[in-house]
Formats: C-alpha cells, sequence, structure tokens
C-alpha cells in the first residue's frame, strides 16, 4: 500500500511552538492606533520575531521560501472561526466565532473572501527590496490560523486547543481555525507558497496585512521591517535557516511516501507539523504537501518506517492487552461513519514506479473519512509464526468504556519495500466503471493501514482536533508486532494515491470516452457503521487519445474542480 505522492490533505504547522516567540513577549496587546476601527472580538497585532533573518539558498532550486518571522498575536480572546459547505454544490462560507465572557456570537465573513479550507487568501502583504531601495519581489500570501504557533505571555493557556493545520483536500466539507488567546501564530506557509527567485545578497523586507482584513478584524494599520539575508548553499553542507531539507535532493526534493506524503526529509521535530522527516528541530517552514508537489518529479518512497504524514512523530496507539473473548455483540452505542469521497488528483502514468513499459494506466487519490460520532478502532493480534492477524473492532458508551466487540477480517503484514507494516484488509475497494456504470478495471488495492492523513471536517459532531495516529511508523506496527491498533477518528479521512500497478486502473485496451472512477469504502461491509447509505463516491472521466499518448479530462464536481 502506499499513500499518495499528489495531495497530503493537511496544511501542517511547522515551527516548533514558544522558543522562537520569547523574544516577542509583551508586545501582543499593543492597541490598534488612533482611528482603526473597534475590533471585533480579539484584538490582533503583526508582530516579529526578530529584525533581521537569514534564508538559505540549495543550489538548484527554484527559490526560497520567505520564512521572515512574522506572527499574528491574538490577545483578549482567541481567534476562531467555523469554515464550512453545506454540499459540493455550495460554496465555502466562513464565520467568525466570538466569545465574549460566557457569551458567544458570530461575525459572517464577506461573501467570496474564504473559497476554501486553506486560510484566509491574500492575508500578508510583502514586499522585498535590493540594497539600493529598489523593489524586486512583491507577493501576497495566505494566512493559516492553525500555522505553527507559541504563546506570547506566560499566563496564556498551556496549549492550544485548535486544530494544527488547514486542510488542502478539495473536498473537505468543514473546518475549524484558531488563534488561542495570548498566543501568536506564523503567518508563512513555508513550502506551501511558491518560491521566491532570489538571488544572494541583502535585502529588506516590508510586511502588512492587507487592509480588507485590518477593517475586518480592527487591526492597526502599520507595517513591519526587516533585514533579509539570501545565502547560498550546497546540498553537501547540510541544513541551515530557510533550508531545503536534508536529503530532499536525493530523494527528488518533493518526493513523498504516498499517501500522508510529504517530501523526504523535511524537517519533523517531535512539535512541528511539517509533512515528513525526522531528526531536525530547527525552525523550518512546513513541507510542501502531496496536493502541490509535482508527480513528475516525484520518487515514490513507499510509507514504510521513517515517514510521517506530516503532524509529528506520533505515539503508537496501544492495543488491548489480550484478544477479545466472550460473545462478540455490537450495542446500541455510537458508531463510526465511513464515507467515500470523489477521486481526484487524476492523471495519465506509464513506465514509473514498476508499471509495465507501453501500457497507460489511469492514477488517483482517494478518501475514506469518518463523520463519527465514533472513531473506528480496531485491533489485530497474530497467531504465532503467521502473517495474518485477526481483526476485531470495538464499540464504546458514552464514557468511553468498550461494551462489545465484532470480528472485522484480518490483518495482512505487507513485506514489500516501501510498505513493511500491518494492513487491515477490505476497508476500501476501487472501480472503473463504464458510462453506464459496469465495471470495467477494478484496482487491487483493499488493504490499508489506516492513519488520520486528511482534516475532512471538524465540525461534525465529537471530531477529533488532535488525532494520535498520523504516523505510519508507529501507526501500523512492526514485522515483529504480535498486536496493532489502527483507528480513523471523528472527522479525519485517510487518503491513498493509487499509482503503483494493481492499484492505478491499467486503460490500455479500453476504448475512449466517458468513465467513472468509483470510490467504495466498507465493501464487505465487515465493520459496523452508522450508516451504510453514503460510502459510495464517483468521479467523471474523459479518455481520449492514443495508446501511449492517452489523456485525460476530469470535468468539475459540482463546484469542486479539482482534476
Amino acid at each position: 500500500m502506499t499513500r499518495p505522492h499528489h495531495h497530503s490533505r493537511t496544511r501542517r504547522s511547522a515551527i516548533a511552538a514558544g522558543a522562537a516567540l520569547t523574544v516577542i513577549a509583551g508586545v501582543a496587546g499593543a492597541a490598534p492606533v488612533a482611528g482603526a476601527a473597534a475590533p471585533a472580538g480579539p484584538r490582533l497585532s503583526l508582530i516579529v520575531a526578530s529584525n533581521s533573518v537569514i534564508i538559505d539558498r540549495y543550489e538548484g532550486e527554484p527559490g526560497v521560501y520567505l520564512d521572515l518571522g512574522t506572527y499574528v498575536t491574538a490577545d483578549g480572546g482567541p481567534l476562531e472561526f467555523r469554515v464550512t459547505r453545506t454540499s459540493y454544490k455550495d460554496p465555502v462560507v466562513a464565520k467568525q466565532i466570538i466569545r465574549e465572557g460566557k457569551k458567544t456570537r458570530t461575525k459572517t465573513l464577506p461573501k467570496g473572501l474564504v473559497k476554501d479550507f486553506s486560510g484566509l487568501p491574500g492575508f500578508l502583504q510583502v514586499t522585498i527590496s535590493d540594497a539600493a531601495g529598489a523593489p524586486v519581489v512583491k507577493t501576497t500570501e495566505t494566512f493559516c490560523p492553525n500555522n505553527a504557533s507559541g504563546r506570547i505571555r506566560p499566563d496564556a493557556p498551556s496549549t492550544s486547543k485548535y486544530p494544527e493545520s488547514c486542510s488542502t483536500n478539495p473536498f473537505t466539507l468543514g473546518s475549524v481555525w484558531g488563534v488561542e488567546n495570548g498566543w501568536a501564530t506564523n503567518t508563512n506557509l513555508g513550502y506551501y507558497s511558491e518560491p521566491v527567485d532570489l538571488p544572494a545578497g541583502e535585502y529588506t523586507a516590508k510586511v502588512s496585512v492587507a487592509k480588507k482584513y485590518r477593517e475586518l478584524f480592527g487591526m492597526p494599520n502599520t507595517s513591519k521591517s526587516l533585514k533579509v539575508t539570501v545565502r547560498d548553499r550546497k546540498w553537501e553542507e547540510g541544513g541551515g535557516v530557510g533550508a531545503a531539507p536534508s536529503g530532499a535532493k536525493a530523494a527528488g526534493h518533493g518526493s513523498t511516501h504516498g499517501g500522508h506524503g510529504a517530501p523526504a526529509g523535511h524537517p519533523g521535530a517531535s512539535a512541528h507539523t511539517s509533512s515528513n522527516g525526522r531528526g531536525a528541530d530547527a525552525p523550518a517552514p512546513p513541507a510542501l504537501p502531496n496536493a502541490l508537489t509535482s508527480g513528475k518529479a516525484a520518487a515514490h518512497l513507499g510509507d514504510g518506517p521513517g515517514h510521517t504524514d506530516g503532524s509529528r512523530i506520533a505515539p503508537a496507539l496501544k492495543p488491548n492487552a489480550k484478544r477479545p473473548t466472550g460473545r462478540a455483540s455490537v450495542p446500541d452505542v455510537p458508531k463510526p461513519d465511513l464515507r467515500a469521497l470523489p477521486a481526484w488528483d487524476i492523471s495519465i502514468t506509464d513506465g514509473e514506479d514498476g508499471d509495465v513499459p507501453g501500457k497507460d494506466y489511469l492514477a488517483f487519490s482517494a478518501n475514506v473519512w469518518n463523520a463519527g460520532p465514533a472513531p473506528l478502532v480496531v485491533d489485530g493480534f497474530r497467531s504465532p509464526g503467521k502473517d495474518l492477524m485477526d481483526a476485531y473492532q470495538y464499540f464504546y458508551d458514552a464514557k468511553g468504556k468498550q461494551v462489545g466487540y465484532a470480528p472485522a477480517g484480518t490483518m495482512e503484514w505487507d513485506a514489500r519495500q516501501g510498505h513493511e507494516h500491518w494492513h487491515f484488509t477490505d476497508f476500501a475497494s476501487y472501480r472503473l466503471l463504464t458510462a453506464d456504470k459496469k465495471e470495467a478495471v477494478r484496482s487491487g488495492k483493499e488493504a490499508f493501514c489506516l492513519a488520520n492523513t486528511d482534516a475532512i471536517d471538524y465540525t461534525v459532531k465529537n471530531a477529533n482536533w488532535h488525532p494520535n495516529n498520523t504516523d505510519l511508523s508507529t501507526a501500523c506496527g512492526v514485522q515483529s508486532s504480535i498486536s496493532v491498533r489502527e483507528v480513523l477518528d471523528v472527522g479525519s479521512g485517510d487518503t491513498y494515491t493509487q499509482y503503483r500497478p494493481g492499484q492505478s486502473f491499467d486503460i490500455t485496451d479500453l476504448p475512449n470516452g466517458t468513465y467513472y472512477i468509483e470510490v467504495l469504502a466498507n465493501p464487505e461491509r465487515r465493520l459496523h457503521e452508522t450508516s451504510l447509505a453514503n460510502n459510495t463516491a464517483l468521479r467523471k472521466v474523459v479518455l481520449s487519445g492514443t495508446t501511449g499518448a492517452r489523456k485525460v479530462s476530469v470535468p468539475a464536481h459540482d463546484l469542486i474542480n479539482a482534476p
């Protein structure tokens, strides 16, 4: 099994919280300048962590990422948003949640301001000038309130209740964004943003919040200036401030492990939520998600040990000490609700990653998520000497007490390089259907290592904003494991990209025309759910071209134009 190499679905924060912010304590409560509108809710300010930064530009890279150390602070209350859409036929609606003592009110942001779930677009305005004062770069940046953050005063809450990412999955339904009261969030999205072509040299950066947002949130009309030094570095010199991750070049810089993917080797300290990699704990921007990487250049690394979905190195989930005993039962308690999303990231591939030369394959990304109100909890228990585990689904009452279980098939050990973990079988299946909805090709992919790769809807009941099993190296066990626990939390989904032979569709001998990619959750109905009526999703595709030069066009799915 491999995870998607194009679409990682959550925007992960990047800087170890707190340490970088100690220099700015005491400035968060700055009042708006005279004439500024009274803020609706918390007092927001734009601050800088340092008056100067050094950014490394590595040879062969298209540019640098402008991690300038600018932050948005929230004081007098949290900055909080609920961002939702009723269906894929409806636009995104963003509402600010304003908490005043025990009272809560909402303010709907202007129609069309927020178009997706990646953050507030065009929030930050950045101008880079050279040593002579001439502007050389002018750009804007999206602000994800869930980006890297930390406290700016000692009496602030010790932890933030808000999620650690903004979703980039095109089929996201609901998000929660927030900057905790007394906290500051980094405005820079690092590898999620476009690199800027700045040669080595000395520059001045001027950063400000766009007028429409200053007026909306009552922010001061001020700008911040800082010195920027860009220096050339070679890959063999190792990491540095603003550096592309160590090892990224060898992996194809932008290569991913599939599924949760991000470029291999990107920094990912335990407090980070960068999209992959281990070890480095220097501040670094978020790693480039699969959604923004180039599949053509990416090296497909699989999802074995040492690869993470992008949130953090999470502790392994602990299965029950023993396999369940007594009579199996399915009590009347809350259950998970598995739902399929339409496919996306659809393309034609040939001759890569073990494909047979001369054949045409239809690759795609697919996600099954849990709308709740209960998590999907599955334990696997191994019989000695076997490469299969017996799988069991558990059920819990409102107080979290286990009150029942049911057999749920098996888990199997996948020893192939790039996999090397336990797969829960029959979690989902994929078929390519003809225009009249008859099966044309079936994907061989039906076994999965469950992990919470994408925040699909964090507004549903009991959504877990901080899921644990996001790290594949801990979520799915090792060869010597005798038991494994895999969980799909409420509000989260698990994305796979089907690009390997047997997973993608072999379309070499299919005639041109209209087809549908079918994503089916819980195909054998071995898992007990709230509903089985929403387990299927279809995405229309149109094949054209000739053998060896096939093409695919992907019509919009209602308002979602994400091929």
